[in-house]
């Protein structure tokens, strides 16, 4: 086959430009340059954890001479910015906490990555994602492509790739989706890929800023925010915030709240009075959440019934039993024990099994 091989210059992908060539397939390698903040620290923005950086851009370079394939460069700088991070500066403006790299994925990485296989006539597009792609035959002889967790479940990135559709999962490929993170690493030292193990680190989710935390990134671009009032439920004062953008669901450091016996974290923001919501452990349990910008990967779950799912509200999370009700163009999941870290502008993404369902974007939660 011919196949177009995404190469961020990260180990995983390099991994997949060598094993795909060592298969016998014609490989054409792909780094797509994206928007880097002109904002930033000049010297933060070649940070090692961060793609995009000189040593990974490199890499890539190396690995498609020794391969002795083409490598194409495609640039996403605009679609970048603005199909991910206005939409993630829009967000948090609106006190939601969103997940750019799921946006990101189907509309930016896959979407112009496929348009590309396709120009150049490749079968397929492959990349370093820790999934799996599977196909299962209908009674009428179609051709159903399911998303499924890669074998390695603490590397699993299937979380992040609910929103692909069909005729994209028709045409890509996982390679490193039935490996362990440890083979990945032997096929390494295997091709001979230069890594220093004893410093190498995954590439941030957040690829866009330098900083580790966005916070310092928020700050430089939403400049407009007023300080407000730090309250507990029962509406008791305790402290003032410095924006409502640049607190999270679950934060517990940086609150400056003192004099209290007990530690708080985030629980809530309510942009409309500009207030931030404080609660000890154990008092922001939820059960119910409300979730839209529905995405079905295989099949759609019947409408207005009940049915039992597991549920992911994080990406390496644990999945939680459940009620889900799909309403149409919303749904809402009853879990079933109270969990906590439920965010508006995070996903949540539905289980059967190890095979991917479906999500969408959390937009309410309700005490149960």
């Amino acid at each position: 086959m011919k196949i177009l091989v995404a190469m961020s210059g990260g180990i995983d992908s390099s991994v997949v430009a060598h094993k795909l060539k060592e298969e016998g397939h014609e490989v054409i390698g792909v780094r797509f340059t994206l928007w880097t903040d002109p904002l930033a620290p000049p010297l933060a923005q070649i940070l090692p954890s961060k793609c995009c950086n000189a040593q990974t851009i490199a890499r890539a370079n190396q690995v498609a001479k020794d391969l002795d394939i083409e490598l194409q460069i495609l640039d996403l700088e605009d679609e970048f910015k603005k199909d991910v991070v206005d939409p993630f500066l829009k967000g948090y403006r609106e006190g939601s906490t969103p997940n750019p790299c799921i946006g990101c994925n189907r509309s930016v990485k896959f979407g112009r990555l496929l348009e590309l296989a396709d120009s150049l006539g490749c079968d397929k597009l492959a990349t370093g994602h820790y999934a799996r792609v599977a196909e299962e035959k209908n009674t009428n002889g179609s051709v159903q492509h399911l998303l499924l967790e890669s074998i390695d479940r603490t590397k699993d990135q299937s979380y992040y790739l609910y929103g692909l559709h069909q005729d994209q999962l028709s045409k890509v490929m996982f390679p490193l989706g039935g490996l362990h993170k440890s083979e990945v690493f032997d096929l390494a030292v295997k091709y001979g890929i230069p890594y220093d193990d004893t410093s190498y680190r995954e590439s941030q989710d957040l690829c866009f800023f330098p900083e580790k935390e966005p916070e310092e990134f928020l700050k430089r671009y939403i400049t407009d925010s007023e300080p407000g009032e730090i309250k507990l439920e029962d509406e008791t004062v305790v402290g003032q915030h410095k924006g409502i953008p640049f607190y999270t669901i679950g934060q517990r450091k940086g609150l400056g709240i003192g004099g209290l016996k007990i530690p708080l974290h985030v629980v809530r923001k309510e942009p409309e009075t500009n207030t931030v919501y404080v609660a000890p452990n154990g008092a922001d349990l939820k059960k119910e959440l409300r979730a839209s910008d529905l995405r079905w990967v295989s099949w759609v779950p019947p409408k207005n019934q009940k049915n039992e799912f597991q549920a992911r509200i994080h990406s390496l999370g644990e999945k939680h039993d459940g009620i889900l009700e799909h309403n149409g163009d919303t749904l809402d999941f009853l879990f079933s024990k109270g969990l906590r870290g439920i965010a508006a502008g995070q996903s949540i993404v539905l289980y059967r099994g190890e095979e991917i369902v479906g999500g969408g974007v959390i937009i309410d939660k309700v005490q149960k």
